[in-house]
C-alpha cells in the first residue's frame, strides 16, 4: 500500500490530518465549556486586562479594573465559560480579596475610629448615606429596578466587592432570578468609568474653590509620627522623683530614651530618679511636646529627628539596634509585661508596624513582624533579640494557617441567617460580608490569642490582587454578552446619567461641608472622599496635587470602615426593599 501511494501523496494527507487535529485542539481549548477552557479564558482575560490597565488615558489608568472590561469584551464576542466553574472562580476570588483586605486593615481598624479619625469616618459615612438615599430616591422616581440601581451605585462608587455582596443577597431573596443578577453587573459596568472620572472631577473642583489654605497648620495638628526631643530638667516639682512617679502626673504617653547626667549617658528604668539639670531624650507624639515641656522645664534647640544621626557614635557605650518580633510566644503579649527595661537595662524607643512608627507604650500588644528600635549595652540588646526572636527569615514563610482558618470562619459567618425585626426573610452577610468581618477581627485581635496573622505587605497584596482579578474576570465574562446592547439604548443613557450623579453629588456635598463647617483642609478632605468612595485611582491623582502624604493618611483612616459599610449596606438594601 505505502509502495503504490508514494511519499509525494502521503505528505499532503498527513499535513491535512495534522491541521485538522490542531484546529480541533484549539477549538476544544478555547470554545468548549470545560474546566481547562475556563482556566485558560479567565487567565487570558486577566492578562489582557492587566496589560491594558497599565496604559494611561489623559494621565489616568484604570489598573486592575480593566480586567472587568476585558471580560466584558470576551463575553461580547461570544466566549462562553462553564457556569459552575465561573461561579466558583468569582466566589473564591471575592472571598480571597475581602478576607485579605480585612486582614490588612484589621490592626488599624479600631484605632482609626479614635480621636481625629472619628470626625473623618463620620464624614465618610455621610458620603455613603447620601449615595444610598439618592439610589432609593432614583429607584422610586425613575422606575429603574432596585437591583439595577444597586448595581449603578456599586459602579458609581467603584466598589465591586459591594456588587458581589448585593448579588449574593439577591440570590437569597430570589434564588432563580439569574437575569437580575446579570443585569446588576451590567449596571455596575455602565457606571464604573464615570465613577472613576467623577471623583477626580470633584477633586479638581474642590481644589479650585477651596484650595489648600491651611495645609501646613493642619499637617502639624494631625502629625502623630513619633518625635524625638531633648529636655533640660528645670521644674522643681519633679526634682528627685522617680520616672514612675512622674508619669502619674500626666495622661500623655511618651518614652524617656536616655538620661544625660554629668556628661554620662544611661538608659533609665521606671525606678530611675531624676535630678535638677539632667538632660532627657524623649520620644512622643509631636502634638504632646508642649505639654511635656511644661512638665520637665526647658526644651533644647537640637534636632534629633534627622535621618543621618549616628546614634551609636553619640552613645559610645551603648548601641541602637532594630529587632524584629518573630517568636510566636511573644505574639499578642503586652510590651510592659515583658519588663525588658528593668530586667535588661535597655530602652525600646519606638515600634514600627507595617511601615508606621508607634510610640512604645507599655500597653501596646506586640505582633509578629513588629520592628522594635532598642537602645542599650550590646550584650543586653543581643539577649533581648533572642527573647523577641529576631529571625527575619521566618517572616519569609507565609502564615497560611490563619488564612485558611479565617476564610472558613468567614464563609460560615456569611452563611449564618440573621433575623431582623420586621423582616420575614433572614439576612446573611454572604461571601463578601462574612470574610471581611472575620479578616478585620483576625487582624486586630488574632495576636492576642497567640494566632499568627502576620503576612508581609507583598504577600497580602498578592492575595488581594489575585482574588480581585479572578473575580473581575469572571464578572466581566458573565455580563459581557448583553453589555453593549444595554449601553446603546435609551435606558443605557439613563443609567450613565444616574451613575454619574451618584458619584459626584455626595462627594461635592460632603466635601463642601467638611471644608466649610469642619475646617478640614483640602489634602485630608480629598483623601477622606477617595477613601469613602474606595477609589484608589482618584487617590493617585489627589496625591499629585499636594506635596505631603496627607491624602493617603486620610484615605487609610476612613477606608476600612467605609469598605465594610459599603459591603454590608449593599446587601441590606436588597434584603429590605426587594
Amino acid at each position: 500500500m505505502f509502495l503504490t501511494v508514494g511519499n509525494s501523496k502521503l505528505t499532503p494527507i498527513f499535513a491535512v490530518s495534522t491541521k485538522n487535529s490542531l484546529m480541533n485542539w484549539l477549538q476544544e481549548a478555547f470554545l468548549e465549556p470545560t474546566m481547562l477552557q475556563a482556566v485558560i479564558v479567565i487567565s487570558l482575560v486577566s492578562a489582557v486586562g492587566l496589560f491594558l490597565g497599565r496604559q494611561k488615558i489623559f494621565g489616568i489608568s484604570l489598573g486592575i479594573t480593566f480586567v472587568f472590561f476585558a471580560g466584558i469584551l470576551a463575553g461580547h464576542f461570544g466566549i462562553v465559560v462553564n457556569k459552575d466553574m465561573l461561579n466558583f472562580a468569582q466566589s473564591f476570588g471575592l472571598i480571597l480579596f475581602v478576607y485579605s483586605l480585612g486582614l490588612q486593615v484589621g490592626p488599624g481598624f479600631f484605632s482609626s475610629l479614635k480621636k481625629g479619625g472619628v470626625a473623618m469616618n463620620m464624614m465618610g459615612l455621610g458620603v455613603i448615606l447620601l449615595g444610598l438615599l439618592m439610589a432609593l430616591a432614583f429607584h422610586w422616581t425613575t422606575g429603574v429596578s432596585l437591583p439595577n440601581m444597586v448595581g449603578l451605585l456599586c459602579g458609581a462608587v467603584t466598589n465591586t466587592p459591594a456588587l458581589g455582596a448585593a448579588q449574593q443577597a439577591l440570590l437569597q431573596v430570589e434564588p432563580a432570578d439569574y437575569k437580575e443578577v446579570t443585569d446588576m453587573a451590567l449596571a455596575c459596568a455602565v457606571a464604573y468609568p464615570l465613577g472613576v472620572v467623577g471623583v477626580i472631577l470633584a477633586i479638581i473642583l474642590l481644589k479650585k474653590v477651596f484650595g489648600d489654605k491651611n495645609l501646613a497648620d493642619d499637617k502639624e495638628k494631625h502629625n502623630t509620627k513619633p518625635n524625638i526631643t531633648e529636655f533640660h530638667i528645670s521644674n522643681p516639682a519633679i526634682y528627685d522623683k522617680s520616672i514612675k512617679d512622674i508619669m502619674k502626673l500626666t495622661e500623655k504617653h511618651f518614652v524617656i530614651s536616655r538620661v544625660w547626667r554629668n556628661g554620662k549617658v544611661s538608659i533609665p528604668t521606671s525606678d530611675t530618679v531624676l535630678h535638677e539639670d539632667d538632660h532627657l531624650l524623649i520620644i512622643s507624639h509631636k502634638s504632646d511636646v508642649e505639654t511635656i515641656k511644661v512638665l520637665f522645664g526647658e526644651q533644647e534647640n537640637v534636632d534629633w529627628n534627622k535621618e543621618d544621626i549616628d546614634w551609636n557614635a553619640i552613645d559610645s557605650q551603648l548601641i541602637s539596634r532594630r529587632i524584629v518580633v518573630t517568636r510566636n510566644r511573644v505574639n499578642g503579649v503586652k510590651l510592659g509585661s515583658l519588663r525588658l527595661r528593668n530586667l535588661y537595662g535597655i530602652n525600646i524607643t519606638r515600634v514600627n508596624r507595617a511601615g508606621i512608627d508607634l510610640v512604645a507604650d507599655s500597653a501596646l500588644h506586640l505582633q509578629i513582624g513588629d520592628r522594635l528600635t532598642i537602645v542599650g549595652e550590646k550584650n543586653a540588646v543581643n539577649n533581648v533579640g533572642k527573647i523577641l526572636g529576631d529571625e527575619i527569615k521566618r517572616l519569609d514563610n507565609p502564615n497560611l494557617l490563619a488564612v485558611f482558618i479565617g476564610i472558613s470562619l468567614g464563609v460560615l459567618l456569611g452563611s449564618l441567617p440573621i433575623m431582623l425585626p420586621g423582616m420575614t426573610t433572614p439576612i446573611k452577610l454572604g461571601i463578601a460580608g462574612g470574610p471581611i468581618i472575620v479578616g478585620i477581627l483576625m487582624g486586630a485581635f488574632g495576636p492576642r490569642f497567640h494566632l499568627t496573622t502576620y503576612t508581609t505587605m507583598s504577600a497580602n497584596l498578592m492575595l488581594r490582587q489575585l482574588g480581585i482579578v479572578i473575580y473581575l474576570a469572571g464578572l466581566g465574562i458573565d455580563s459581557g454578552a448583553h453589555f453593549f446592547e444595554t449601553v446603546f439604548r435609551a435606558e443605557g443613557a439613563l443609567w450613565v446619567g444616574l451613575g454619574f450623579l451618584l458619584t459626584i453629588v455626595p462627594v461635592l456635598i460632603v466635601g463642601f461641608i467638611a471644608s466649610q463647617f469642619f475646617k478640614l483642609d483640602y489634602a485630608h478632605n480629598v483623601g477622606m472622599l477617595c477613601g469613602s468612595m474606595a477609589n484608589p485611582m482618584a487617590l493617585t491623582y489627589a496625591n499629585t496635587t499636594v506635596e505631603g502624604d496627607e491624602p493617603s493618611v486620610a484615605y487609610a483612616t476612613v477606608y476600612p470602615l467605609s469598605m465594610f459599610i459599603r459591603v454590608i449596606s449593599a446587601q441590606l438594601i436588597i434584603m429590605l426593599f426587594t
